[in-house]
């Protein structure tokens, strides 16, 4: 899409719904409470009646680099580009599979130009890849802290560029969050996870690399928070917390959207001065090793982020960025 149609699409949205969207902060807020136990977990999901995490919960690894990073590109191409050495998005999706992808939609009155929400583009184009590759069904969702799902859809740019690819745009139900065991949790033993992501033959996590004001950033474990009842519980220790989610829901791909990076005042943002250009996308299966090398496009070391310094100790991933087989592509070059 070229500059002036992204620009006419985001001065069209500004003219709908512009800031009334930010006194639905508050109000938006949820105050569900759900119960937590260090010791006994509660019933679990799985379809087997064990308590093995059912569907996307054990991705299948890919042969390739621990870590793709594309730069310098349009949004599509980017990501388009980040797929080609592990062999394409069939190589993670297979024919036939329902595929949901959860970008971070955390607002409704911002729209992406603001970096608050991951980038419309990059969305569009992982429901074509998955398409392509012969998905049933690709589902995008969050759950969004401020103002409704519908209007943070709309403003994001998201549901447009989803329509557009062919995939779905989901409302998520309150009533399919399900009491559900994290058994390799350290701190957090059961929570409430939202049952159709449980149950995704196949899971992309696409957060929007962002400033957090508690958890210093927003990478793809963070992003998790959108799938769960209660965000409230996680605060009470969040670095572990988070980690011990992620133990929990795992994704296929994690997509980190750092096209437009909120570099401060997040998660909401507000403030264009805020955000940096940075036109990249990093793609692996390694969650911890994708959150890993985003951190250091903020200047910063993984160990500095409280959750991927738990994860790296929980070994559900890799935060050694000497240990990891990077490649990196310069669409510029």
């Amino acid at each position: 899409m070229s500059d002036l149609s992204r620009r006419d699409f985001i001065k069209a949205l500004s003219a709908t719904f512009g800031a009334a969207f930010i006194g639905q902060l508050l109000a938006a807020c949820r105050n569900e409470e759900v119960s937590l136990t260090t010791s006994a977990p509660v019933a679990t999901t799985s379809q087997s009646g064990t308590n093995a995490p059912p569907g996307a919960g054990n991705p299948s690894p890919v042969s390739g680099p621990d870590l793709v990073v594309a730069r310098n590109g349009e949004p599509e191409e980017l990501v388009r580009q980040a797929l080609i050495p592990y062999g394409g998005m069939s190589r993670f999706v297979p024919q036939g599979a329902h595929v949901i992808i959860k970008p971070n939609i955390c607002v409704a009155y911002h729209t992406y130009e603001y970096a608050a929400t991951t980038n419309p583009w990059v969305i569009g184009e992982l429901v074509r890849q998955c398409l392509s590759a012969g998905a049933r069904k690709v589902q995008v969702m969050d759950y969004p802290f401020g103002g409704s799902a519908e209007e943070a859809y709309i403003t994001s740019g998201i549901q447009e560029q989803v329509n557009l690819a062919g995939g779905e745009m989901v409302v998520m139900s309150p009533m399919k969050f399900v009491p559900t065991d994290v058994p390799g949790g350290k701190d957090l033993r059961a929570l409430e996870i939202y049952d159709d992501v449980l149950k995704a033959d196949v899971l992309i996590n696409v957060p929007i690399a962002k400033h957090h004001g508690s958890a210093r950033l927003t990478l793809s474990m963070k992003n998790w928070l959108g799938v769960i009842k209660s965000r409230q519980l996680m605060h009470l220790n969040l670095g572990q917390r988070i980690a011990d989610l992620s133990s929990r829901v795992k994704p296929t791909l994690v997509v980190i959207d750092a096209v437009r990076m909120l570099m401060d005042h997040g998660p909401g943002g507000g403030d264009l001065n805020d955000v940096k250009k940075a036109d990249t996308v990093i793609v692996s299966q390694d969650f911890v090793a994708a959150d890993s090398y985003a951190t250091t496009l903020f200047g910063l070391k993984p160990e500095a982020i409280s959750y991927i310094k738990a994860a790296a100790e929980m070994g559900l991933g890799k935060s050694q960025l000497k240990d990891l087989r990077i490649e990196e592509i310069n669409l510029a070059a």
